[in-house]
């Protein structure tokens, strides 16, 4: 039997600092076996198909598969699925709504980063694009560091109103909205941003120094939302390098590996630091790893078994 898990599902199940933890441990876990997988389908008008395997982590008996549509102009812009199954057997154990594990994992692992990376006392966030994804790097940031004041840029006025007010009240923090994204990071400790931008929003002239900038929307050739200037002059940690390359997190800004730091992988093992001087620029951009919605995934299925939650389906009946 395989187990299907909605939105709804999973929003019930998941906690924000179990899902940290497992990402944590996945991050410091042994390097993959295989190497991660993003392929991207473009389709007519501002459509692509997206798929991402195989989701596997040390001593997690079970790995995924992730098949996305991404368009731009529908709400939600992502909809398909995660399909989790056995690593022995190749059992569906359990098929899961895509978008919400895509967000709470792309969410969450940034906020790993960006306390790594921030200055310890970086207290006041700025977002940029007030999406799914921003939404779970507010609810996971707050686990790990104090935030004391929030503001929001969207292009939906509504939308950055909404945010901000929600997550001001959460927290019992000052939170404002911004209109102009220059503006709104003119005095951030911490910059989130996730958007659709082809384009860069922000460059080196935008940012003061000390700043730490996590960029979620450069995950496929020909997204950017920052400048090569400021990529540049700043210090760069990717999830995976060449996957960072592919997809134009760097070579999209002309740079090319050497230009990266490391990896969030190495630098939560030890292995590179991560902020050397309290007055650089740090910048975290990943694109996303098949392990990581497996870390979502399985907490999910974990909690599911042990609450009775979700709904058993047959495919081969």
């Amino acid at each position: 039997m395989t187990l299907l898990l909605t939105r709804s599902d999973l929003e019930a199940l998941l906690d924000p600092a179990d899902c940290l933890d497992a990402l944590r441990r996945g991050f410091t876990a042994g390097e993959d076996a295989e190497d991660a997988v993003r392929v991207v389908g473009r389709l007519p008008g501002q459509g692509a198909a997206t798929a991402l395997l195989p989701g596997l982590i040390e001593e997690i008996p079970a790995y995924t598969v992730k098949v996305n549509a991404k368009f731009p102009g529908s709400r939600p812009a992502l909809r398909g699925v995660v399909c989790l199954h056995d690593l022995g057997t190749g059992e569906l154990l359990a098929q899961l709504d895509s978008a919400t594990v895509t967000a709470w994992r792309t969410g969450l692992a940034a906020a790993l980063g960006t306390h790594a990376l921030a200055r310890p006392d970086a207290d006041t966030v700025t977002v940029i694009g007030a999406g799914a994804q921003a939404e779970l790097v507010m609810r996971g940031l707050p686990e790990l560091r104090r935030v004391r004041g929030l503001t929001v840029c969207d292009l939906d006025a509504g939308r950055a109103a909404g945010f901000a007010e929600r997550h001001g009240a959460r927290l019992g923090v000052p939170a404002e909205v911004a209109a102009d994204p220059r503006a709104a990071v003119a005095d951030a400790g911490v910059v989130v941003m996730a958007t659709w931008a082809r384009r860069p929003i922000l460059h080196a002239a935008d940012v003061t120094r000390g700043t730490h900038i996590t960029s979620l929307g450069a995950d496929e050739p020909g997204k950017a939302e920052l400048s090569a200037d400021l990529l540049e002059g700043a210090r760069v940690v990717v999830d995976d390098v060449p996957l960072a390359v592919e997809m134009g997190v760097l070579a999209g800004a002309g740079l090319d590996v050497k230009h990266a730091a490391g990896t969030l992988r190495d630098l939560l093992r030890g292995q590179v630091p991560g902020r050397v001087r309290g007055g650089e620029i740090t910048v975290y951009a990943p694109v996303g790893l098949p392990w990581q919605d497996l870390a979502v995934s399985w907490a999910a299925f974990q909690a599911a078994r042990a609450a009775g939650a979700g709904t058993e389906f047959d495919f081969l009946s």
